[in-house]
């Protein structure tokens, strides 16, 4: 078993496990229960009912959440010529076509949090698809991450658009702000986020299709929010 901080302990102490929280109290207690040292992350972990071995199933797509993650995105972008420059002076961190797959493909490192790609260039990212597919990093047209508008892209990212997408165990697990966030900024993302979340619900998901939600701080403990 693993053993707990004292400090996480005491964290925990103020969640009630039997309880289920609405989204006000699950908020207010989660800033109330992060006393780690630095501007922890506010994040919504919740359970599908989804079968993730059908490809019909799966549970992807964007939001743009109101007031942003507190966090900023590194951006790829695939793109050729003018759209090269665009991206750069957008705030991309990586822009680049022939070379970049290259790189990907020979490192097998993708130094960056979500891609960006124009049309003209999905056809030339065969090769790196294999990398790029496990790591939900393969741009997509469900979440909007093949544009021709690359700098509309780019700083769509930047004001708090984020995708989202579930994991292997029908979960999904995403980042709603920072606990210096006040309230009122939380519950917006927080509404903004789940709204999109039912919006996506594949048409192959039979029943219940959120089972379970859970709200945490980073390193903080989990508190049960109502459906």
């Amino acid at each position: 078993m693993k053993k707990r901080s004292k400090r996480f302990k005491q964290e925990q102490g103020l969640v009630d496990v039997n309880k289920t929280y609405s989204a006000e109290e699950a908020i207010d207690l989660a800033k109330k229960t992060s006393a780690v040292k630095f501007d922890a992350g506010v994040e919504v972990h919740l359970r599908l009912g989804i079968d993730v071995t059908k490809a019909d199933q799966i549970v992807r797509g964007t939001v743009a959440l109101p007031h942003g993650t507190g966090k900023t995105k590194r951006v790829a972008v695939f793109c050729e010529g003018k759209d090269q420059e665009i991206a750069t002076k957008a705030g991309a961190v990586l822009v680049g076509s022939d070379e970049l797959i290259k790189q990907i493909q020979t490192t097998g490192k993708c130094d960056f949090d979500i891609a960006l790609a124009t049309p003209a260039m999905m056809k030339k990212l065969g090769p790196v698809a294999k990398i790029l597919g496990p790591k939900g990093l393969m741009p997509n047209p469900r979440n909007e991450t093949i544009t021709k508008d690359v700098a509309a892209g780019v700083q769509a990212l930047a004001a708090g658009k984020v995708t989202f997408r579930n994991d292997d165990s029908g979960n999904i697990h995403q980042l709603i702000g920072r606990v210096s966030f006040d309230q009122e900024k939380l519950l917006a993302n927080y509404h903004a986020f789940t709204d999109a979340l039912k919006k996506s619900k594949p048409q192959g998901a039979k029943g219940v299709f959120i089972k379970n939600i859970v709200l945490s701080t980073t390193m903080g403990p989990g508190i049960k929010v109502q459906i």
